[in-house]
C-alpha cells in the first residue's frame, strides 16, 4: 500500500502535555489517501516511553514509534523524513490539537495544486488567564500565524510557514537537505529558526510553496509560559544564535555599531515605559535582549563542530 501523508509528532519530555495532543487526535479525520501516524520519542527520559506503549490507538490506524537519541527538534525531524513512509511528511508538535478537518484540508490542497510544501494557521488556545501585558503583537512569539483567508503561493522570505503546522514532498531534502541541527529547540534550550530556514531553501531552490487556511492547529499554552521571562529568553537566544552564526569563523570583537543600538533599545523602553505603562514594554524589552544576546554570541559563542 502506498503511503500518501506521514504525520511527524516530535516530542521529548512533555508526557502530560502528549497525554491530550494524543486523546485530541482521536478526532482526526482520516484522508481518502493512506496515512500513518510517526512518532519520535526525541531522547525521553521522563514517562513518555510507558505512555506511547499503553497507548490504545484508534482502530485502522497505522501508527509507529521510532526513538532518536540525539537531543534537539531539528534531529527529531531529521529522524522523522528518514523513517516516513508517506510521500508528504506534515509536522505537529506534541502540546497541540489538530482541528478534526486538519489533515483532510491538506490534502484538498494537494489535490488543487501539488504544491512541494506548505502550511496553515495556528490559532492560539490559552490554558491559564491571559495577563494583561500579553499584547496581540506578542501572539506570533507563542505560535500564532494567519497569513491568508485564501489558498495563496508563499514567496517572500518573510513570510514562512510556522514549525508547529507544515509539510512538504520527502524528496525535496535530495535538493535542499535536512533541518539544520545547530537550530531548532534542544531540551529546555527555546532557540528556533529551523523552519525558517528551511522554508528559504525551498524557496531558492525554486520549490513551489502554498499556504491554505483551512488546516488549523490550536497550539496549546501552559501558564508557565504566560510571563514576561519567557518572552525576554526567547528573543536573547535568538540573538546569541544570530550573532554565533554571523561571526562565523571571524573575528570574536563584536561590531562597534552594536553597541549604539543596545543603547537606543534601552532607552526605547523607558520611553514606552513613560508613555504606556509597564504593561506596555514587554516588545521593546525583547529587542534589547535580543541584541545583548546576539553581542554575548558573537563574542563567547561556540561553533558546533
Amino acid at each position: 500500500m502506498n503511503i500518501a501523508y506521514t504525520v511527524a509528532l516530535c516530542t521529548h519530555n512533555h508526557a502530560d502535555r502528549l497525554a491530550r495532543t494524543l486523546e485530541d487526535l482521536r478526532q482526526l479525520e482520516s484522508p481518502k489517501a493512506a496515512w500513518e501516524l510517526l512518532v519520535i520519542d526525541n531522547g525521553c527520559t521522563d514517562s513518555t516511553p510507558s505512555l506511547l506503549s499503553a497507548h490504545l490507538w484508534p482502530d485502522g490506524w497505522n501508527v509507529r514509534v521510532v526513538r532518536e537519541e540525539r537531543l534537539g527538534l531539528s534531529n527529531a525531524r531529521n529522524c522523522a523524513i528518514r523513517e516516513a513512509a508517506g510521500e508528504y511528511v506534515l509536522f505537529i508538535d506534541d502540546d497541540e490539537t489538530p482541528d478534526p478537518q486538519w489533515l483532510c484540508a491538506y490534502e484538498r490542497l494537494v489535490d488543487t495544486h501539488a504544491p512541494d510544501a506548505f502550511g496553515s494557521r495556528i490559532e492560539v488556545l490559552f490554558e491559564g488567564q491571559r495577563p494583561a501585558w500579553l499584547t496581540d503583537d506578542l501572539l506570533g512569539f507563542l505560535g500564532q500565524l494567519d497569513r491568508s483567508d485564501e489558498m495563496i503561493p508563499l514567496s517572500e522570505p518573510a513570510t514562512s510557514f510556522y514549525g508547529g503546522n507544515f509539510g512538504f514532498r520527502k524528496t525535496v531534502c535530495a535538493r535542499i537537505g535536512d533541518f539544520d541541527s545547530m537550530l531548532g529547540r534542544k531540551g529546555t534550550d527555546n532557540t528556533g529558526g529551523e523552519e525558517v530556514d528551511f522554508y528559504r531553501r525551498l524557496l531558492a531552490a525554486g520549490f513551489r510553496v502554498w499556504w491554505t487556511p483551512h488546516a488549523v492547529i490550536h497550539h496549546r499554552i501552559e501558564a508557565a509560559k504566560l510571563n514576561r521571562r519567557y518572552f525576554l529568553d526567547l528573543h536573547y537566544r535568538q540573538g546569541r544564535m544570530e550573532g554565533l552564526r554571523r561571526r562565523g569563523s571571524g573575528s570574536r570583537l563584536p561590531p562597534r555599531y552594536l553597541f549604539p543600538q543596545v543603547a537606543r533599545a534601552v532607552r526605547a523602553v523607558f520611553q514606552q515605559w513613560a508613555t504606556g505603562g509597564r504593561n506596555s514594554t514587554v516588545r521593546k524589552e525583547m529587542n534589547v535582549t535580543y541584541f545583548v544576546g546576539y553581542i554575548l554570541g558573537w563574542a563567547l559563542g561556540r561553533q558546533e563542530t
